[in-house]
């Protein structure tokens, strides 16, 4: 009994000791020691691989500080050690979409909002992933719900404005310019709220309004390309192309890949009386849109081949397969799907150092994705030890 007591009092004796340490992290992290606070949960985690609370600390600030693979790998092990967690979700799926896998992070925000049914930025953070995904109807309604969970608060002007986005994108003008002027009135600095608030004015012809909301946008937030390009566009419409070039220049230099831009450019450039500068900005909009053309068509192409390289695959010949896959990842080296196919069938033809290396590509580019690093792991375990691995014999690699 009595040793049973002071095990129970050394169990209490650690936690507390976990907390304390965790609060002294937090003291750190408040007096701007950010890197003394990183270095305290590194020493904690190393005393207990298993606190929690300390890897969800230390991938936060990981991920805050751009370290994305370090910091999706605590935050990986945060949820794991606590599955029940809505704020390990939820941070855990911030990172996934910082990293651009929006699949992943998108089963990580509704997680945290079945078990936190009250956890307002998990709603707005799933509600951004479906908007961004094109699933406007079921964004709306968890963007609706974030809004009634914050309140009228500073934190609630970003559901607001996505809100606005699918006003907008669902012809709805008087809705949208509703949503974003609460948005503005609950947080005044938000430039790109007031940039589509113009645009939202615009549809109601109030062009007026439009304009205001345009100017204080770019007064706002001088570096946003979007908001200079709605300015430079509106003194375009209004005859004043000498104004309209100076922001239409000033997005260009942001975003000089924007073909709106472009085009608005060289007609404000050309009624302002600077012919030979518009004929350059009408050249590099013939490039842009050269540009365009051959990344559709090479993402078209990359489509097929691996279309093919999958009917080959099927069809029992992995090196006409291989090959395939080879080609359309020449085209489309961003397509994370076509990567893994092309590393499978390596892997499948006993190509194990290229395989792994095309999977830890595919990880690295995605580090969150639970696929790619389940098949990296069965290929680590089934690959021969020269290679790196650790030669167990099992099933086909997945």
């Amino acid at each position: 009994m009595i040793i049973r007591l002071l095990a129970s009092f050394a169990v209490a004796g650690l936690l507390l000791a976990q907390r304390l340490s965790i609060d002294s992290a937090w003291t750190l992290l408040e007096k701007g020691k950010r890197d003394e606070a990183v270095g305290l949960l590194r020493q904690i985690i190393n005393a207990n691989p298993r606190d929690g609370d300390a890897q969800l600390m230390l991938g936060s600030i990981l991920m805050e500080d751009g370290k994305g693979a370090e910091g999706i790998t605590h935050l990986v092990a945060a949820v794991q050690l606590m599955p029940r967690s809505a704020m390990a979700h939820n941070a855990l799926g911030e990172a996934l979409n910082a990293s651009n896998d929006a699949k992943s992070a998108r089963g990580e925000f509704e997680k945290a909002v079945a078990l936190d049914p009250n956890f307002g930025q998990a709603y707005v953070n799933l509600g951004m992933v479906l908007v961004q995904a094109g699933e406007s109807t079921a964004a709306a309604g968890h963007l609706d719900r974030a809004i009634r969970i914050l309140g009228h608060v500073a934190d609630a002007a970003h559901p607001l404005y996505l809100r606005a986005k699918i006003y907008t994108e669902q012809d709805k003008p008087e809705q949208a310019v509703a949503a974003l002027k609460e948005a503005v009135s609950l947080q005044p600095d938000f430039g790109e709220a007031w940039s589509d608030l113009g645009q939202a004015r615009k549809a109601l012809l109030d062009d007026e309004g439009a304009f205001a909301a345009f100017q204080h946008s770019v007064e706002l937030n001088p570096e946003n390309a979007v908001s200079q390009y709605r300015l430079g566009a509106e003194y375009l419409r209004q005859g004043k192309a000498h104004e309209a070039v100076q922001h239409l220049q000033e997005s260009y230099r942001l975003n000089p890949a924007n073909q709106s831009t472009l085009y608005s450019l060289q007609l404000a450039l050309r009624q302002d009386g600077q012919l030979e500068q518009a004929k350059l900005i009408k050249e590099k909009l013939a490039d842009v849109l050269r540009k365009i053309d051959k990344e559709s068509q090479d993402a078209f192409t990359a489509l097929r081949l691996n279309n093919e390289g999958a009917a080959l695959e099927k069809n029992g010949d992995m090196r006409g397969a291989s090959e395939k896959y080879k080609a359309a990842l020449a085209l489309d080296p961003d397509h994370m799907g076509m990567r893994v196919n092309f590393a499978v069938a390596l892997l499948r033809l006993g190509q194990w150092r290229e395989g792994i290396s095309e999977l830890r590509e595919a990880l690295r580019r995605n580090p969150g994705n639970a696929e790619v690093k389940t098949a990296l792991d069965d290929a680590l375990e089934q690959a021969p030890v020269e290679f790196g691995g650790k030669g167990k014999k099992a099933g086909p690699v997945r």
